[in-house]
């Protein structure tokens, strides 16, 4: 397993992290042996990051979570996250207190490595989201409060909502980390896409979270299990796939993986899913690439596919030339 270190926290975390959402939902709808069979693999095979919420199947992940590591007792990092909405926004310090002390209560855990703000963010609060005025004068200082209390090592946020918006809080020196959509679907984290290209612009944010020393966790990487090229899903997977900073739904993202299934005739990688899951290791931006698992299989694939290491200049030539053609057919 190789390991980069996450921005300017210092930690050392595993190129692959393990997902606990409800898009995958092995940690909210396996059995527990399947729940604690996948952690302990996943730290023979090297991965140290665990990745969870509040929201993914409304704590149950946390509590699944909490109980594997407790089990396990490994040597690990461990991230979750908060999430205010419409209601919260009312009185944020007590609304993200009150949300950590009860993810550490179902994690089993006095701290946690990592917390991070799950909602979308807006240049102005409308729609239940909260304006960057608001984060970054209201909601990050109570982050900030809890790591001064000894109970958070770092503050994150999930980048995702208005693409100005995010730009301004990872460029603020506010955050230490960014979950940030990349993918094959939608690379414009990372690259600028070209004119028509149908999905959301983030404009390059890669490259001022690594001048911020912001670390980046990389998020849908499989645009929800579209870049598997298959509308079926795993009996126990999410069936709610709206993706994330993709196409307007499932089935369209499927479709658009024709494209990039040249990748495979070329040789350039042995399968879709591979191919997607080595795109974001050649930023020397990114730290993690987190995946959420249906079953240990789809552990045992990832990891395979991560020890591949980066895809190759001449597949990324490739797949930059797959964007032209996207672009073009919108």
């Amino acid at each position: 397993m190789e390991y980069r270190v996450l921005g300017r926290s210092g930690l050392r975390v595993s190129a692959l992290g393990f997902g606990c959402g409800n898009i995958g939902g092995l940690m909210i709808r396996g059995t527990p042996v399947e729940r604690e069979r996948a952690v302990a693999r996943a730290l023979e095979l090297g991965v140290n990051f665990f990745d969870t919420a509040p929201a993914y199947g409304d704590g149950v992940s946390e509590e699944h979570l909490g109980q594997a590591l407790q089990a396990l007792r490994p040597t690990c990092f461990v991230a979750t996250k908060v999430r205010l909405g419409p209601d919260g926004l009312a009185d944020p310090t007590t609304t993200v207190t009150r949300s950590l002390e009860t993810s550490l209560r179902r994690l089993r855990r006095d701290r946690v490595d990592l917390l991070q703000l799950h909602d979308p963010i807006r240049r102005v609060r409308g729609d239940g989201q909260p304006g960057t005025t608001e984060v970054l004068e209201q909601i990050l200082p109570a982050f900030e409060a809890l790591r001064r209390a000894g109970k958070v090592g770092f503050v994150g946020m999930t980048a995702i909502g208005e693409t100005p918006a995010v730009h301004r809080i990872v460029g603020s020196g506010a955050v230490d980390t960014a979950q940030v959509p990349f993918n094959l679907l939608n690379p414009s984290a990372g690259y600028a896409v070209p004119r028509g290209f149908p999905t959301q612009d983030l404009d390059r944010l890669l490259a001022p979270a690594q001048a911020h020393g912001v670390g980046v966790v990389v998020i849908r990487v499989l645009a929800a299990g579209a870049l598997s090229g298959q509308l079926g899903r795993h009996p126990i997977a999410g069936s709610n796939v709206d993706p994330i900073a993709s196409g307007p739904d499932y089935a369209t993202d499927v479709e658009r993986t024709r494209a990039l299934q040249v990748l495979v005739r070329e040789g350039h990688a042995a399968s879709l899913v591979e191919a997607a899951l080595r795109f974001p290791l050649a930023s020397s931006a990114v730290s993690t690439v987190l995946l959420g698992y249906s079953s240990e299989e789809h552990l045992e694939t990832a990891a395979a596919a991560i020890g591949k290491g980066p895809l190759s200049p001449a597949a990324l030539a490739r797949v930059e030339a797959c964007w032209g053609e996207m672009a073009s057919r919108h």
